[in-house]
């Protein structure tokens, strides 16, 4: 026997049957507790498997919105180009009519002064024509011959150019009047005196302002069957015809009367040429 052996202190207990069975179930208790854990263990184990299996199905949604996006960005981006297109278009559209309008306001006043000077011109030919008309009545209210007896004696005596070109005038009364027209269906005032003058040989200008300069200026009061009348200035008369005697004319006036035979007094002209 140890000499410490009667030292109560330093004996070691004995275990009891208690003891013993509490320690069993504590162990077990652990066993157990181990088993279920083991047991979640695997069950976490296999969950990665599941997850992996899953990821495709993910992959695909994924790639699924990115191609929506994708559409959608490129749709947007048509969509600004387009317009920009259409804004561009219109900028382009507001300058040009811009650039009309100023053009179309530019041939507005050029009208606009040419039918002031048309005017002007018109005014001062008619100024011309009141004072040659009161001349000659000053000059019938004083006894001097006047036009009428000056050229109703020469009128049955007109005799070859003179009495073709009278005889041709005379024949186109009734037709129509067309600017720019020479016969043998229409004429305009000035087309009417050339082709008339042609008839016997004589090359007149085809225009009124030329032609008013065409021979040797002669008096109103003092014509003869075949000379030519003007209205205007010489030089830019706007209108012209045929002196037949007997204080008449033909001419081919305008597009409501067309070719006609008046007296002077009807329109008096403002002076006369003589060709023949």
């Amino acid at each position: 026997m140890s000499h410490t052996a009667h030292i109560r202190s330093h004996r070691k207990p004995r275990r009891s049957a208690s003891t013993l069975a509490m320690r069993a179930g504590v162990a077990g208790g652990v066993l157990g507790t181990l088993a279920v854990a083991g047991a979640s263990g695997s069950a976490n184990a296999a969950e990665p498997v599941t997850q992996t299996l899953e990821l495709p199905t993910l992959t695909a949604d994924l790639a699924a919105q990115a191609a929506r996006s994708a559409d959608a960005t490129q749709q947007a981006a048509a969509n600004y180009q387009l317009q920009a297109e259409r804004d561009a278009a219109a900028a382009k559209a507001a300058k040009q009519a811009k650039a009309d309008l100023a053009e179309a306001k530019q041939k507005a006043a050029e009208a606009k002064k040419k039918a002031e000077e048309v005017a002007r011109k018109e005014a001062a030919a008619r100024a011309t024509r009141n004072a040659e008309r009161t001349t000659l009545s000053t000059t019938a209210s004083t006894g001097t011959t006047s036009t009428s007896t000056t050229t109703s004696t020469s009128t049955s005596t007109a005799t070859g150019s003179a009495a073709a070109v009278i005889s041709f005038v005379k024949a186109q009364v009734g037709k129509a009047y067309v600017s720019g027209a020479t016969g043998p269906s229409a004429y305009d005032c000035s087309g009417l005196v050339q082709t008339a003058f042609k008839q016997v040989g004589i090359s007149l200008p085809r225009v009124s302002q030329d032609q008013s300069t065409a021979g040797t200026q002669v008096s109103l009061s003092n014509l003869q069957p075949g000379d030519i009348l003007y209205w205007g200035s010489a030089g830019s008369a706007y209108h012209v015809g045929v002196y037949v005697g007997d204080g008449m004319f033909v001419g081919a006036q305008n597009p409501s009367t067309g070719v006609v035979e008046r007296p002077l007094s009807y329109d008096p002209p403002t002076g006369a040429v003589r060709v023949l």
